[in-house]
């Protein structure tokens, strides 16, 4: 697969609608932020936001800062966008985190809520970390959580129900991970690479982690602001095809200096 340049991933992006006019409607946008500002912890992600973030304009003016939504406290229906320019930032960003973990051989944690659509970008992007040297953190057996299973597929850990991988925002997976791991003595991740609650359940942990999330996922975006979590990536968590990701990967890992070999073939 070719790397896109920076101007060909935007047009990619706005084109597939990751980022640009995406399909969240900006009612649901607000929607969460009013959730989210009103204490529901449904949408805090695991994260402890306090009494900082209960009021919706707040939540609103961080969501225009760092995902692109509009800030016009007027416009309450319809279209919403998130700015390209700023999911190719926060790659940026997020390459620059993984390429410390590479260089310093770090024991990463993939993880994702998002099973039908970010599987194979975390599955490609824990390939490359591995064959650049780092650990690639085995999850124990037996976890439970929810209702259901956290198990690892492909190097990712998901939440599994009835022979399904479900969608989840529940932070609940992460911390039986996490407490899995101190019950076996096991040291804790150096890195957790994630989206929704698994990346605020960590972040909120102590530990360094990055995270995909969407324009109605403000709780990351939050993290982010107040310096609990490294990096969140605006863009839409699932958009029609996953395939739509695959050069997204690509350029987080070329900018990361990651081995390239895992990226699919070009149709």
């Amino acid at each position: 697969m070719p790397i896109p340049t920076r101007s060909a991933l935007i047009d990619h992006l706005v084109r597939t609608r990751i980022a640009g006019a995406v399909a969240t409607p900006r009612e649901n946008n607000l929607d969460h932020y009013r959730k989210l500002a009103n204490g529901d912890r449904r949408y805090w992600f695991g994260l402890e936001l306090g009494d900082r973030w209960t009021d919706e304009q707040d939540v609103l003016a961080v969501m225009a800062e760092r995902c692109g939504v509009s800030d016009d406290l007027n416009h309450r229906a319809g279209q919403d966008h998130i700015d390209p320019e700023l999911t190719a930032d926060a790659l940026d960003r997020m390459a620059n985190v993984l390429r410390k973990a590479a260089e310093g051989r770090q024991r990463v944690l993939f993880a994702t809520g998002h099973p039908g659509a970010l599987l194979e970008t975390h599955r490609t992007t824990a390939a490359a970390m591995r064959a650049a040297g780092c650990e690639i953190v085995r999850i124990p057996g037996g976890l439970t959580a929810d209702e259901g299973c956290v198990v690892q597929f492909a190097d990712v850990a998901v939440y599994e129900g009835g022979a399904t991988l479900w969608h989840t925002h529940s932070p609940h997976p992460m911390t039986a991970i996490l407490d899995g791991l101190l019950r076996a003595g096991r040291p804790l991740p150096d890195l957790v690479v994630a989206d929704h609650g698994w990346a605020g359940c960590a972040a909120q942990r102590g530990i360094d982690a990055v995270g995909y999330a969407d324009s109605n996922d403000p709780a990351l975006f939050l993290a982010e602001a107040e310096g609990t979590l490294q990096v969140a990536v605006p863009m839409d968590d699932h958009v029609v095809d996953p395939r739509f990701y695959e050069p997204v990967t690509a350029y987080l890992l070329a900018a990361a200096g990651l081995p390239l070999d895992g990226l699919p073939a070009e149709d």
